[in-house]
């Protein structure tokens, strides 16, 4: 492994001069397809484009957004370990429509939902201008118009900056580059609950303009848009739904309401099999590990979404799990549980792993079973040609998608075929913990490394 150093809050120093962006086409709740390219000023301002489009490939442009205020850094998160937390202000917000239809829209839903001050935003009939900027929400005039499109900043009010070593993937180069990532808080998946939800999880990761991750076919061209020349993304090849074989996560996840953790899945395409597990921690760097969840059952024959475009729609039956304590303070938790409720009644130790099956699940940790998830799913291929799954977000109010209505239409952050984890991943593909004996003889839990070194080593926080 890497040595780690965590600083919080970042220092603030002469702030963060740069340039970040989204380097794919994001999925957002809904769903919206965007990329995003934010500019940080030394003085605290700061400039955001967000681009919008019809596809799910980004290369149909709706309308972008340009967005201006003043962003002030605060003090480390009390909820979200390893995050900070910073207060923003809206100077402005304007928008440019790319066809008439996306005007028209866009200028109805503001029309039906918005209050008075922005009931006549476009009178009906309007033409088309392109290039035209049209202001959204104005400080100054205390006008805002932006609710109707479901648009809030507040994933600027957690903050966090991960670097780490890139290995140069040239053959004839060797050493490594740095990488700068902007973990911006999460979207709320409920499009009601956007608005005024405060963010306890991230979205996936903004590439910084200098020191991003190589290849990226995408970041030229994200860095040079602007409002009135929205990226267009390279095509790319859609992937067949073959689930078959091993997936892991790429790097120590964080999910709203302060859970990390990383997966492994494993599908069995010939009779539609799978099994999961779920390696829970208590901070930001998967080290400490809490428990862990084994989870297998069957899934049905994928297809297509109609209301996701490009993705493949499931449905995960869950038929029997297994549970295994990895700390006192879990062990103490599920031996306090309503007996019949969790596996055996007081019989958890720590590093043993207990059938929760015959109790029906486990009450304490929200396991149901047997359970039926509808899922959403995509495949992918990144520049070096691995194969990405993308499994569908989770509702962030912590429930699960037990029925059609709650199928997601985001996705999580994208888990990497094992096959595609070779060369230098090969060390860190084990995601099992090791006992080792302290120094009385007793069992010491040590997890190995985990998925997440695979891609990001957290090294240290900052913000200069």
């Amino acid at each position: 492994g890497r040595d780690f150093t965590l600083q919080t809050p970042p220092a603030m120093g002469c702030g963060w001069l740069r340039t970040a962006f989204l380097p794919r086409c994001e999925v957002r709740p809904g769903p919206e397809f965007l990329t995003r390219s934010y500019l940080f000023y030394t003085n605290r301002l700061f400039k955001g484009y967000q681009f919008y489009y019809w596809d799910p490939s980004c290369r149909d442009p709706s309308y972008s957004l340009v967005i201006k205020g003043k962003l002030r850094l605060r003090q480390a998160s009390w909820i979200t370990r390893g995050a900070t937390e910073a207060d923003y202000h809206l100077h402005k917000v304007g928008i440019v429509f790319h066809s008439q239809k996306a005007m028209r829209e866009v200028a109805a839903r503001i029309n039906q939902t918005s209050g008075e001050g922005c009931r006549g935003f476009l009178p009906p009939g309007r033409s088309w201008a392109p290039g035209a900027l049209y202001e959204l929400l104005s400080a100054k005039t205390e006008r805002d118009c932006t609710a109707a499109l479901g648009f809030a900043m507040h994933e600027l009010s957690l903050v966090r900056v991960e670097q780490h070593y890139q290995p140069l993937l040239q053959p004839q180069q060797s050493g490594s580059q740095l990488v700068e990532e902007l973990y911006l808080g999460d979207i709320h998946t409920d499009w009601d609950e956007r608005l005024h939800y405060r963010p306890t999880g991230y979205q996936r990761p903004m590439q910084s303009a200098v020191h991003h991750v190589h290849p990226c076919p995408a970041c030229g061209i994200i860095y040079r848009a602007d409002e009135h020349h929205p990226p267009i993304l390279p095509a790319r090849a859609q992937l067949p739904m073959q689930l078959s074989g091993s997936w892991v996560s790429t790097h120590c996840e964080v999910r709203p309401a302060v859970l990390f953790l990383t997966r492994y899945f494993i599908f069995h395409g010939n009779n539609h099999t799978w099994e999961g597990y779920y390696y829970h921690y208590s901070d930001p760097l998967c080290q400490q590990p809490t428990f862990t969840i084994y989870a297998s059952g069957n899934y049905t024959q994928g297809i297509p979404s109609s209301k996701v475009r490009g993705g493949t729609e499931l449905a995960f039956k869950v038929t029997q799990a297994r549970v295994t304590p990895m700390d006192q303070v879990t062990v103490m938790m599920l031996n306090s549980s309503e007996p019949g409720s969790c596996g055996l009644t007081s019989s958890w130790r720590a590093g043993v792993e207990q059938d929760i099956t015959p109790s029906n699940g486990c009450l304490a940790l929200g396991l149901k079973l047997p359970h039926t998830e509808y899922e959403l799913f995509k495949m992918e291929q990144d520049p070096e040609d691995r194969s990405l799954l993308y499994v569908g977000e989770r509702p962030t109010d912590g429930s699960s998608p037990d029925s059609p209505e709650k199928r997601p239409t985001s996705y999580q952050a994208p888990l990497i075929q094992c096959a595609g984890a070779s060369e230098e991943f090969s060390n860190y593909v084990s995601l099992k913990y090791s006992g080792r004996k302290d120094a009385n003889g007793n069992e010491a839990l040590k997890p190995l490394p985990v998925a997440f070194l695979l891609f990001v080593a957290l090294l240290f926080l900052r913000w200069d």
